[in-house]
C-alpha cells in the first residue's frame, strides 16, 4: 500500500491516466471518475472493448491497443477482481508507472506481483476521491 506522500506525489506527478473499465453511461462511477480526472487537467485515456467514443475522447479496446509512444502513469481500474490478474499482464507489458485498483476492486496477488515488477500500487481506494482531498475539486 503507497504511502501518503506517496500518493500525494503520484498524483501531482501523473499526466496521463488510463482508466480501464471506463463507461461511457454517465451515472457509472467510471464515467464520473473519468470526467473529474479530465477536469482535473490529466490526459485520460478511456479503456472499454464495447464503446468508441467517451467524454468526447477516444476509446481503446484494452492496454495493448494504446499507441506505443503514449506513457501511461497510471493504470486506474474499474474492472471486477476475476479481470485484475488480466489487466496487471496487460500494465506490466506496457510498462505502465503505477496500478491503481479502485474500491472493490483489489486483488493482493496481482497487487504484489505488480509491486515487485516495480510498479506503484494504490487498492481499494478512489483516486477522486484522494485527489480532492490533496489538491481540492
Amino acid at each position: 500500500m503507497a504511502l501518503e506522500k506517496d500518493l500525494t506525489r503520484l498524483l501531482a506527478e501523473a499526466r496521463t491516466i488510463a482508466v480501464v473499465g471506463c463507461s461511457p453511461k454517465p451515472d457509472r462511477d467510471s464515467h464520473r471518475v473519468a470526467a473529474y480526472l479530465v477536469s482535473a487537467g490529466y490526459r485520460v485515456i478511456p479503456v472499454n472493448p464495447v464503446a468508441d467514443e467517451i467524454l468526447g475522447l477516444r476509446v481503446y479496446p484494452d492496454l495493448a491497443s494504446i499507441p506505443s509512444e503514449v506513457v501511461i502513469d497510471i493504470v486506474d481500474v474499474f474492472r471486477s477482481t476475476e479481470h485484475v490478474p488480466g489487466v496487471v499482464d496487460a500494465a506490466l507489458a506496457r510498462g505502465a508507472g503505477a496500478l491503481w485498483l479502485q474500491l472493490g476492486c483489489g486483488h493482493p496477488e496481482s497487487e504484489r506481483r505488480a509491486a515487485d515488477a516495480g510498479l506503484q500500487v494504490v487498492s481499494n481506494r478512489c483516486i477522486k476521491v484522494e485527489h480532492q482531498a490533496r489538491f481540492g475539486t
